[in-house]
């Protein structure tokens, strides 16, 4: 699904406007008109419920009022707060402000802290709230006068709708600036925005639904998108049951190179991962003197002893067994419990600027990579990284607290520099390459948030990579059904206590669910509901 930015959604409004002649007072009706057959939908409020509704002196204001006109026509009682001066009020907004003036509804002017002392008394009197204050275009934080109606709005305890966007979230990060309202709604318009679905924003915004407000075909093609929250239509080549007469051979045999003393474990979560992305074969290389527990450990996948470091890692020796390592080989994953002994770290890099086939890079794999991030430009085949935001930071020579703060801009100016497709894990993974645009990812809970689960999704991936899906759609495919697992195993047993292992064990049921077109999951979806204009 389409998600915009706020320059984005500036521009579709402009073309609309200005290219194609369409008065923006429409496009204000149609917005209104859907936020309000949203509100009444979600809500079922009684006849005669008081409404108050606050507004800012912009456009988002001008949405509000039009809200106003339709709740006041569905036989409620809406209540208008203007934070400003009603003769500052220009434009659409004006226009809807004029009409509902002249419909008799209630309507209070409260330019200032002041005034608003004794109008804050219309929340208190209200069943609901709508929060008009602030659209998409906020770029400061916001402060003062503004900051404290948030404050009461979200002490209220009353049920509360945004416009577009809860006032206070950046549309395009997600951050709060300053404060910002927490709503049980939000409508948004045209299309959902970045900011509603990657945290703080994505647990401010509430229930999200997007409102048609009829923006024409044409204008969609004029403005790309860059920006889309994963669905399962968008990685149906990885849930493809395999033709009749496929064999092993068909589906790709990725090495894994992995482990180190006491991390064996990451190594088997990454075979069985990719086993259970339907890769035909799967070779771990693993330290010569860790060979025999991973027999043990490992039925379905093969092992090979490799020359081993005095630490018990894996020797830059191996660079030499390349040739032979590789042979039938389509797919490396190389870096859960691999260690940083500095043979390992060397013999990474080689392999990171050299091989011939693509390579999904986790854990050990990509802290070789700190301070040598122009080895990925070097590569000869396509690389996929999946940092948490700790590996992310030291790839950077940042803090993980600034890759946090900003983790769109991390990700996206890291892929304009660099030829990859980089996973950056957390709440609301991100997924992006160069040219491929920007992927949120809705799925997972804090169920992941435990060893080994890192060393599946880097399974998973590579066993993609390996079945030949190119890397973004493995990366795609690996996060979507690594985090559906959790929450597929939270419905039942919470968050909780989840282990790494018990992801893999349901990753057939819900791969076939989903190819069959069901949902596997109790809860819906995460997505924005779609409202035509009335």
């Amino acid at each position: 699904m389409r998600l915009v930015r706020a320059a984005e959604m500036q521009e579709m409004d402009r073309l609309a406007i200005q290219g194609l002649g369409i008065p923006g007072v429409v496009l204000m009706e149609n917005a209104g008109r859907g936020a309000s057959r949203a509100f009444l939908e979600h809500f079922l409020p009684q006849q005669g419920a008081k409404v108050a509704i606050i507004c800012g002196r912009g456009n988002n204001g001008g949405d509000g009022y039009v809200v106003a006109r339709y709740l006041y026509g569905a036989g409620l009682n809406p209540v208008v707060v203007v934070l400003s001066q009603l003769e500052k009020v220009q434009g659409d907004a004006l226009v809807n402000l004029k009409i509902i003036q002249a419909m008799g509804v209630e309507i209070h002017q409260v330019p200032g802290l002041e005034q608003w002392k004794e109008a804050s008394k219309i929340i208190d009197g209200a069943h609901y709230l709508v929060d008009a204050i602030l659209g998409t275009g906020l770029n400061s934080p916001v402060k003062d006068f503004y900051a404290q109606v948030i404050e009461q709005i979200n002490t209220s305890g009353k049920p509360v709708m945004a416009i577009d966007i809860p006032s206070g979230v950046n549309a395009d990060t997600g951050a709060i600036m300053g404060a910002a309202v927490r709503a049980d709604l939000t409508a948004t318009f045209a299309y959902p925005k970045l900011g509603h679905f990657i945290f703080p924003g994505a647990s401010l915004s509430g229930r999200v639904v997007r409102i048609d407000i009829s923006i024409p075909p044409e204008v969609n093609t004029q403005v790309p998108p860059n920006v889309h929250l994963t669905e399962p239509d968008d990685i149906m080549e990885a849930l493809r049951p395999p033709r009749p007469d496929i064999h092993k051979g068909h589906r790709g045999h990725l090495l894994i190179l992995a482990g180190s003393p006491g991390k064996t474990g990451a190594a088997c979560l990454s075979a069985l991962g990719a086993l259970r992305a339907g890769a035909g074969l799967v070779t771990v290389g693993i330290p010569k003197s860790l060979n025999p527990i991973l027999e043990e450990k490992l039925t379905e996948a093969m092992t090979v002893p490799l020359p081993e470091t005095a630490e018990g890692s894996l020797s830059k020796a191996v660079a030499d067994m390349l040739p032979q390592l590789l042979e039938g080989k389509t797919a490396i994953a190389l870096g859960p419990g691999l260690g940083t002994n500095p043979e390992t770290v060397e013999l990474v890099r080689h392999i990171v600027s050299s091989s011939p086939i693509p390579i999904v890079l986790d854990a050990d794999g990509v802290n070789a990579l700190a301070g040598h991030t122009g080895l990925i430009k070097q590569s000869k085949a396509p690389v996929v990284l999946t940092p948490h935001p700790g590996e992310m930071a030291r790839l950077l020579e940042t803090t993980s607290a600034q890759v946090q703060a900003d983790r769109v801009g991390v990700v996206t100016s890291f892929v304009d520099s660099h030829p990859c497709c980089l996973v950056l894990k957390g709440a609301r993974t991100l997924v992006a390459s160069k040219g491929g645009g920007l992927w949120v990812n809705p799925t997972g809970n804090p169920a992941l948030a435990s060893g080994g689960s890192g060393d599946v999704l880097t399974g998973l991936v590579g066993g993609f990579l390996a079945r030949g899906l190119g890397a973004e759609l493995s990366a795609l495919s690996g996060v979507y059904l690594h985090g559906l697992a959790a929450d597929f195993l939270a419905e039942e047993a919470g968050q909780t206590g989840i282990m790494a292992g018990e992801l893999i064990q349901v990753i057939p049921e819900l791969t076939f669910s989903l190819w069959q077109g069901q949902w596997p999951l109790k809860e819906p979806p995460l997505h924005a509901d779609l409202y035509q204009p009335l």
